[in-house]
């Protein structure tokens, strides 16, 4: 399909177009034609499934996971089979009947969460989509994910439901999806509250804004929006929530509990360790409360001029991560890493061979002090520490560029290269000499 937008959308999208057509990232708009058919298939879908359940066949432990539901209802009872049966042979036009024999049932739906960490063909070509959303409208300090939905479901499993992030959906087709999204306020005027709705909701898709979703369309989604999809026909989608946690979260979470701990008092002879005195029972609780809330007004006095320091570190830490896993939520149990790292054979590693990154992955930096960096690439925390001069600034430009570096005889670039294979996102070509071996 002819589009009107470039790929990957530029900075004068981000700035311009897409605000304007959203009214102001506000509300939802279908941009039609935006994702190439290069980037993301449907068979690249099908594709993360099988490696769910090669996964699954070797009880390998993966964050990426499967739900199957025949219409509403939720069938966990029909995910070991969908995970352990002989495969479909062939694309799509073999898997839908695959999946019917399964579920005994003519239509069915299946979900699969974290799909960038089992298919590298989605997480490079809707990396490249998501490095444009980063590039020009900003970074989700959660990262993004990818939720596939597989079906020919008549309405979504999850009913009309509200989405608590910004998201966009890409649609891979091959057939049509019809999308219908209604405001927080008007799904509570029309329902008399927030709760999603099953079963019967044909007057309501009379109320809503409606969208035809056909291959290659990508729909802004804004968060607080209530929405649902509905087909007659086999077709597969793509959403990319963008996680953008509350800063009381992380304070919560991480940088406070970090701040105090270090307040905490170490060991037996700090004073913050000393026993507190025998209570006087005469007095009561009344003097252990005026003490425990000295010393915590004490601490939080102290906690409070740290907490800048603590946040530029967490900050540094989580911007580096993000980017050098391309954006993508980072995660234990990443498949597509694990499997990268083990197919890295460190011994070829020699003057003359060749390495590239693995998109959409990045080389970051952290400064370690002294004379070292920590290098992250692909989510690797916290990085590992290279000497400076083992990596400098513009061979890592060239990398995250897309650049082929032909390695020189450089002994310590090549044990910073053998580091870095450990992170799953370098690719390497050895030397032609090793490759005649490897034929051979």
């Amino acid at each position: 399909m002819d589009t009107a937008y470039p790929w990957p959308p530029d900075q004068a999208f981000w700035t311009g177009t897409f605000p304007d057509h959203t009214t102001g990232r506000t509300t939802p708009f279908l941009f039609k034609g935006i994702i190439p058919a290069a980037a993301a298939g449907p068979d690249d879908v099908l594709g993360g499934f099988e490696a769910i359940r090669r996964a699954h066949a070797a009880s390998t432990g993966i964050k990426a996971h499967a739900r199957v539901y025949v219409g509403e209802e939720r069938r966990d009872d029909l995910l070991p089979q969908a995970l352990t049966a002989p495969s479909w042979d062939g694309g799509v036009g073999a898997f839908v009947p695959w999946m019917q024999d399964l579920a005994a049932a003519e239509r069915f739906s299946l979900v699969i969460n974290n799909l960038e960490t089992v298919s590298p063909a989605l997480a490079a070509g809707l990396g490249t989509f998501l490095k444009s959303v980063i590039d020009g409208w900003g970074l989700p300090l959660g990262g993004a994910e990818q939720v596939a939905f597989a079906g020919n479901y008549s309405g979504t499993a999850f009913g009309i439901h509200e989405g608590y992030e910004d998201a966009f959906l890409v649609h891979l087709g091959p057939n049509a999806k019809n999308f219908y999204c209604w405001p927080a306020e008007q799904y509570e005027k029309l329902t008399g509250g927030k709760q999603p709705t099953y079963g019967d909701y044909r007057a309501l898709l009379e109320e809503a804004e409606h969208f035809l979703l056909e291959p290659g369309d990508a729909l802004f989604l804004p968060r607080r929006v209530f929405h649902v999809g509905t087909q007659d026909t086999f077709s597969v989608s793509v959403a990319m929530p963008l996680y953008t946690y509350p800063y009381a979260q992380l304070l919560q979470s991480r940088i406070i509990p970090d701040v105090l701990a270090e307040l905490a008092g170490d060991g037996p002879d700090d004073p913050l360790n000393e026993p507190s005195a025998m209570a006087d029972t005469a007095a009561g609780p009344g003097s252990v409360t005026d003490r425990l809330a000295g010393v915590g007004r004490e601490l939080l006095t102290v906690a409070a001029d740290r907490v800048r320091g603590a946040a530029r570190e967490h900050a540094e830490q989580r911007w580096a991560t993000l980017l050098s896993n391309g954006g993508w939520e980072l995660v234990e149990g990443d498949l597509a890493r694990q499997e990268a790292a083990d197919a890295f054979d460190p011994p070829q590693v020699a003057p003359g061979a060749e390495i590239t990154l693995i998109a959409p992955y990045q080389v970051t930096t952290l400064n370690g002090g002294d004379d070292t960096q920590h290098v992250l690439l692909r989510g690797h925390q916290t990085g590992i520490a290279l000497d400076v001069a083992a990596l400098d600034r513009d061979t890592i430009t060239a990398l995250n560029d897309g650049a082929a570096i032909t390695l020189p005889d450089s002994p310590e670039l090549l044990a910073a290269v053998r580091a870095l294979g450990a992170t799953g996102g370098l690719h390497l070509t050895p030397r032609p000499a090793d490759r005649e071996d490897t034929e051979k």
